[in-house]
């Protein structure tokens, strides 16, 4: 009971000294001018802006290894960093610019697509992680691939 009469106490005691000083007086004007002239600063991202987001290889045979470059330009005001390029699977395989695209400039991405294994209507995605403002951007690649020919059973496969 004692125990229990010391904390509730207590309790009230830190509640009641903690609470007589406002915030709101302890910010300094020139620390508010200083972070805004920062996040004034760092809303300059750099913008990757493709000439397409999205290629169709057509009809191709499975086993073809295709691949198709995307342009990009940044048109941002800061310097574009690619971080990493993923494909949705390991038959899609980017390759990316590694030194940083200066604003204005231009640079390619690279996407190969190996059709082994992967008959029919086939529709990948490559992700880019950059220093971009929403630091995600999105490549589509598509093709039809004809299947290969299956052996009758029975009948011998002439090579």
């Amino acid at each position: 009971m004692k125990k229990g009469i010391l904390i509730l106490a207590g309790a009230f005691a830190m509640t009641f000294v903690s609470c007589k000083d406002n915030a709101a007086e302890k910010v300094k004007e020139e620390n508010v001018e200083i972070a805004a002239d920062r996040d004034a600063k760092n809303a300059d991202f750099p913008v990757m802006t493709f000439s397409e987001i999205e290629h169709d290889f057509g009809t191709i045979n499975e086993g073809d290894v295709v691949e198709h470059k995307f342009a990009f330009t940044n048109t941002g005001k800061a310097p574009l960093v690619i971080v990493s390029a993923k494909g949705s699977c390991g038959c899609t395989v980017p390759e990316w610019p590694k030194e940083p695209i200066a604003p204005g400039a231009t640079g390619e991405m690279l996407v190969k697509f190996n059709s082994n294994g992967k008959p029919n209507q086939q529709t990948k995605q490559v992700t880019i992680t950059a220093n971009t403002e929403s630091g995600k951007e999105t490549l589509k690649i598509k093709a039809m691939v004809t299947p290969k020919a299956k052996p009758v059973s029975g009948t011998p496969v002439s090579e």
